[in-house]
């Protein structure tokens, strides 16, 4: 049973900070790309930061310089430190963890959000 589980979520105001934790359970972390990807209402999912076994770290433009994507393989924890947030920054927040180098073998598993909500 694999379970991605997020936490940290919360209401924090314009300019404000919030750490965002993703728990995995089910899979050896050190194989996936883990990854935070958000969902504004009425928009689609998009990424905001991904980051490889290796520690290679892909971050969107748009959160760039204010958020920071790490992982803790041992304790299977993904966390997302986000400062200097913005009502843009509105939306519910999902843990992925992703295997595809293989692509008969791709797995892809989510979390079942946490809700980041930023007032102006």
């Amino acid at each position: 049973q694999v379970q991605l589980v997020e936490s940290g979520g919360g209401l924090v105001e314009t300019g404000g900070s919030l750490t965002l934790f993703c728990e995995a359970s089910g899979i050896m972390l050190d194989m996936f790309r883990m990854g935070w990807y958000r969902q504004a209402p009425g928009k689609e999912r998009e990424m905001v930061a991904t980051i490889t076994p290796g520690d290679i770290v892909d971050i969107a433009e748009s959160v760039k310089g204010r958020f920071t994507i790490s992982r803790d393989n041992r304790k299977k924890m993904t966390t997302l430190q986000m400062n200097t947030l913005r009502p843009e920054d509105t939306g519910i927040y999902y843990c992925n963890a992703f295997r595809g180098a293989i692509e008969s073998t791709r797995r892809d598993f989510w979390g079942q959000g946490t809700q980041v909500t930023v007032s102006s």
